[in-house]
């Protein structure tokens, strides 16, 4: 059966691939439109295993809300190269994947793979193994996360970073309102560029903070030249008189004041390690030391403004100088209204994945040699 040019390009229109590829459907099927789709779709499908071990690690973090239902998501999509996800096509199919994990709310990736690509009546699966023939890289759908309820969204670096973050509204009618999205928008940026690990310290379990108490206490031991100066002279004292060489404490001892606040900078490596031996074999005594108990506290509320979301100092100052919490409850009582942040969702594109690493130069070459 023979075709036309019309014929190729409306092969090339209904699957989205390119056009050698369309006509040669065409020319395998005998110009059977029909049969030229099926063969695309399991060239499609071919091409997707033959791609598979390819490393993909690019593509976008897409937040994705639906206002009405009050459900969002946040899901990843890789690809092989930066430049695909620029990609018309490729952000309609992570947008597709995202409206049908929410009409569909899939178990996982595998029975997301497996459920209808947002009304199309082809799966996700097929859909991606159309989209990595027409494109020609390797892609993945990595995970997705969901959330219900009040919320608004982020994206960093056309899709580096997704960031969606949800609320108790009091007065639900002030969600609509400019100052509530504002508002949100900036909690999402301050996550997306702080990156805390938990709303409040309320969320921290009794566990977590006791092992935070341990490796705070451990660190300090280890670090003796950050001790309390009167717990450090204690130590110096007993490596001088014995445990240090004759040379090292010839050197400590010869330092003034000035030298004794960076002394670790004059004595040997060996000698240090020493000296933080010392200090842990007097764990027991040293942390019953209220000086030292104030340290460790005064480094554990630092870590505590740096990993919870509320406690952490606004990155906006320009418009709050405060904490987050601070400033979300300053824009609550503008809106006249109670507000609370109850979670968040944060992605970084490729995180913990291996990245290709890029041979320009081996590239051309492979093109020039065909």
């Amino acid at each position: 059966m023979a075709f036309t040019a019309q014929d190729v390009k409306a092969l090339r229109e209904k699957t989205g691939v390119g056009m050698m590829e369309c006509k040669k459907a065409l020319v395998e099927s005998d110009g059977d439109m029909d049969k030229a789709i099926e063969y695309l779709r399991e060239r499609g499908l071919a091409a997707a295993q033959k791609k598979a071990s390819r490393i993909a690690a690019e593509g976008v973090v897409l937040p994705y809300y639906d206002a009405e239902a009050k459900k969002g998501v946040v899901v990843e999509v890789n690809s092989e190269t930066d430049f695909v996800a620029k990609n018309e096509k490729f952000m309609d199919f992570v947008t597709g994947v995202a409206k049908t994990i929410l009409a569909t709310n899939p178990a996982d990736v595998e029975a997301l793979g497996a459920t209808e690509f947002d009304g199309t009546g082809r799966t996700v699966t097929e859909t991606l193994n159309d989209l990595v023939l027409s494109i020609g890289e390797n892609m993945k759908i990595r995970r997705f996360q969901l959330m219900d309820g009040v919320a608004e969204t982020y994206i960093h670096g056309g899709g580096s970073v997704g960031v969606m973050v949800g609320f108790d509204v009091a007065d639900e009618a002030v969600v609509a309102s400019d100052a509530f999205k504002a508002m949100g928008k900036n909690v999402a940026m301050q996550i997306a560029a702080m990156s805390p690990e938990y709303v409040s310290k309320d969320d921290i379990s009794e566990d977590e903070l006791a092992k935070m108490h341990s490796i705070t206490v451990d660190s300090a031991l280890n670090k003796p030249d950050s001790l309390p100066r009167p717990i450090l002279a204690s130590l110096t004292d007993e490596a001088v008189n014995g445990k240090w060489s004759e040379e090292d404490a010839k050197i400590y001892t010869s330092l003034d004041n000035k030298q004794l606040k960076n002394f670790p900078n004059f004595i040997s490596k060996e000698a240090y390690e020493i000296l933080a031996g010392i200090a842990v074999s007097h764990k027991a005594e040293i942390v019953e030391n209220k000086i030292f108990t104030g340290l460790v506290q005064g480094r554990l509320s630092k870590q505590i403004k740096e990993i919870c979301l509320l406690e952490q100092e606004f990155v906006r100052s320009d418009l709050f100088q405060g904490s987050v919490g601070g400033y979300v409850e300053s824009v609550a009582k503008e809106l006249g209204t109670d507000i609370k942040v109850n979670n968040f969702i944060r992605m970084m594109k490729g995180d913990g994945l291996e990245k290709r690493e890029e041979n320009f130069a081996e590239e051309i070459a492979k093109q020039i040699n065909g």
